[in-house]
């Protein structure tokens, strides 16, 4: 039986005396996010809350879910509105996600508030983000991939799948609705990833659009959640919203000029050094190597897998190796030849590797 007395002072409990202005700018910064890439809400505002607003982590999670919960219609009802919604799929995703949300937020709560649980939870959080960093590679990779193995064949991606897998799409439901409820990470990045492993043949727009609108009622659950069993502070997520919903509208105008090149790497970046952060906390100089250490090994990582998803054809058109480049990048990240290699890379050569027009791509491409 839930106390409701106790459930009162929760609710009530002011997590932060942080100024509500800052937490609005906060949120805008979390809802340009979302707007802007379609993922990275409750994977920034999260860790925000805690390491920059020194906020209780459960707290931190259930008012993120607040605050996500005004958020998620918003992109929902525009996907709704361009029918670029797939509603069998909702449905399946529904129906694992929902309870798993509301499981995830139950499980969450059932642990103490000693010092040591809100270590482990911080370490969760961590983990939670290096799992969301790696899905937003994951997405860029498979999209361009998928995209590439289409125009060889011919062929367009498809606006709803041939057949729908119910055990497959139901379990993906109940996987990121148990995540999401017990971090507030993972329904803009681990789950569409998923989609995109289960459905490759599904076009983008489908699955940001599917994703978004099954998002909402797993959000519901486990706001809902947290409502009966957690610590929803409603001052904190009232500034959270306040800066959220502009954040949102002005990423999403945003989202034609910003180039997927500069916003993911800088999305990716910024949710490692979260992890980081909360994986290593009370150690100043263990962060700093690494830090250092990421920063030198990912930057060459990233350039190398930048570097595969460029088309032979533009490669030869610009006169340069596409194998020696993610060669030197990739194979010398470890031992910092490859973090030289990059800076020139991105600097000089990647400017150089423009797309080439089709019928010059074909001669390139051609057997003589």
């Amino acid at each position: 039986m839930i106390h409701f007395g106790v459930l009162a002072v929760h609710q009530s409990h002011h997590s932060t005396s942080a100024s509500p202005v800052l937490l609005a700018m906060a949120g805008f910064v979390g809802g340009f996010a979302v707007g802007l890439t379609g993922m990275g809400g409750g994977a920034l505002m999260t860790p925000a809350l805690v390491l920059l607003f020194k906020v209780d982590p459960k707290v931190a999670v259930a008012s993120d879910l607040v605050n996500s919960l005004v958020m998620k219609p918003i992109g929902g009802s525009v996907h709704i509105r361009r029918g670029t919604t797939y509603w069998p799929l909702v449905g399946w995703m529904a129906a694992g996600s929902v309870p798993a949300a509301f499981a995830g937020a139950f499980v969450l709560n059932q642990f103490g508030d000693s010092k040591a649980v809100q270590s482990d939870i911080k370490a969760l959080l961590g983990w939670a983000l290096l799992v969301a960093s790696l899905a937003i590679v994951a997405k860029a990779v498979l999209t361009v991939r998928e995209n590439r193995r289409l125009a060889a064949l011919g062929l367009e991606p498809n606006l709803e799948p041939h057949s729908i897998k119910p055990v497959s799409t139901l379990l993906i439901g109940v996987t990121g609705g148990f995540i999401v409820g017990m971090t507030s990470v993972g329904s803009g990045s681990l789950m569409i990833v998923l989609l995109m492993l289960m459905y490759p043949r599904l076009s983008s727009k489908t699955l940001v659009g599917t994703d978004l609108v099954q998002a909402v009622p797993l959000v519901t659950a486990a706001a809902l959640g947290q409502l009966l069993f957690g610590r929803i502070d409603f001052g904190l997520a009232g500034a959270l919203i306040l800066g959220s919903v502009p954040g949102v509208y002005f990423g999403a105008r945003s989202s034609a000029l910003a180039p997927d090149g500069i916003v993911r790497p800088v999305l990716v970046a910024v949710l490692v050094a979260s992890a980081l952060a909360l994986l290593i906390p009370d150690n100043p100089q263990r962060l700093a190597w690494a830090f250092a250490i990421v920063g030198l090994t990912g930057f060459p990582l990233w350039g190398a897998v930048d570097a595969t998803l460029r088309p032979h054809a533009d490669w030869e058109a610009a006169g340069h190796n596409r194998t020696r480049w993610v060669a030197v990048q990739g194979i010398g990240a470890p031992f910092l030849v490859g973090f030289f290699a990059s800076l020139v890379y991105f600097v000089d050569i990647r400017r150089q590797v423009v797309p080439v027009e089709p019928r010059e791509r074909a001669e390139l491409t051609s057997v003589p």
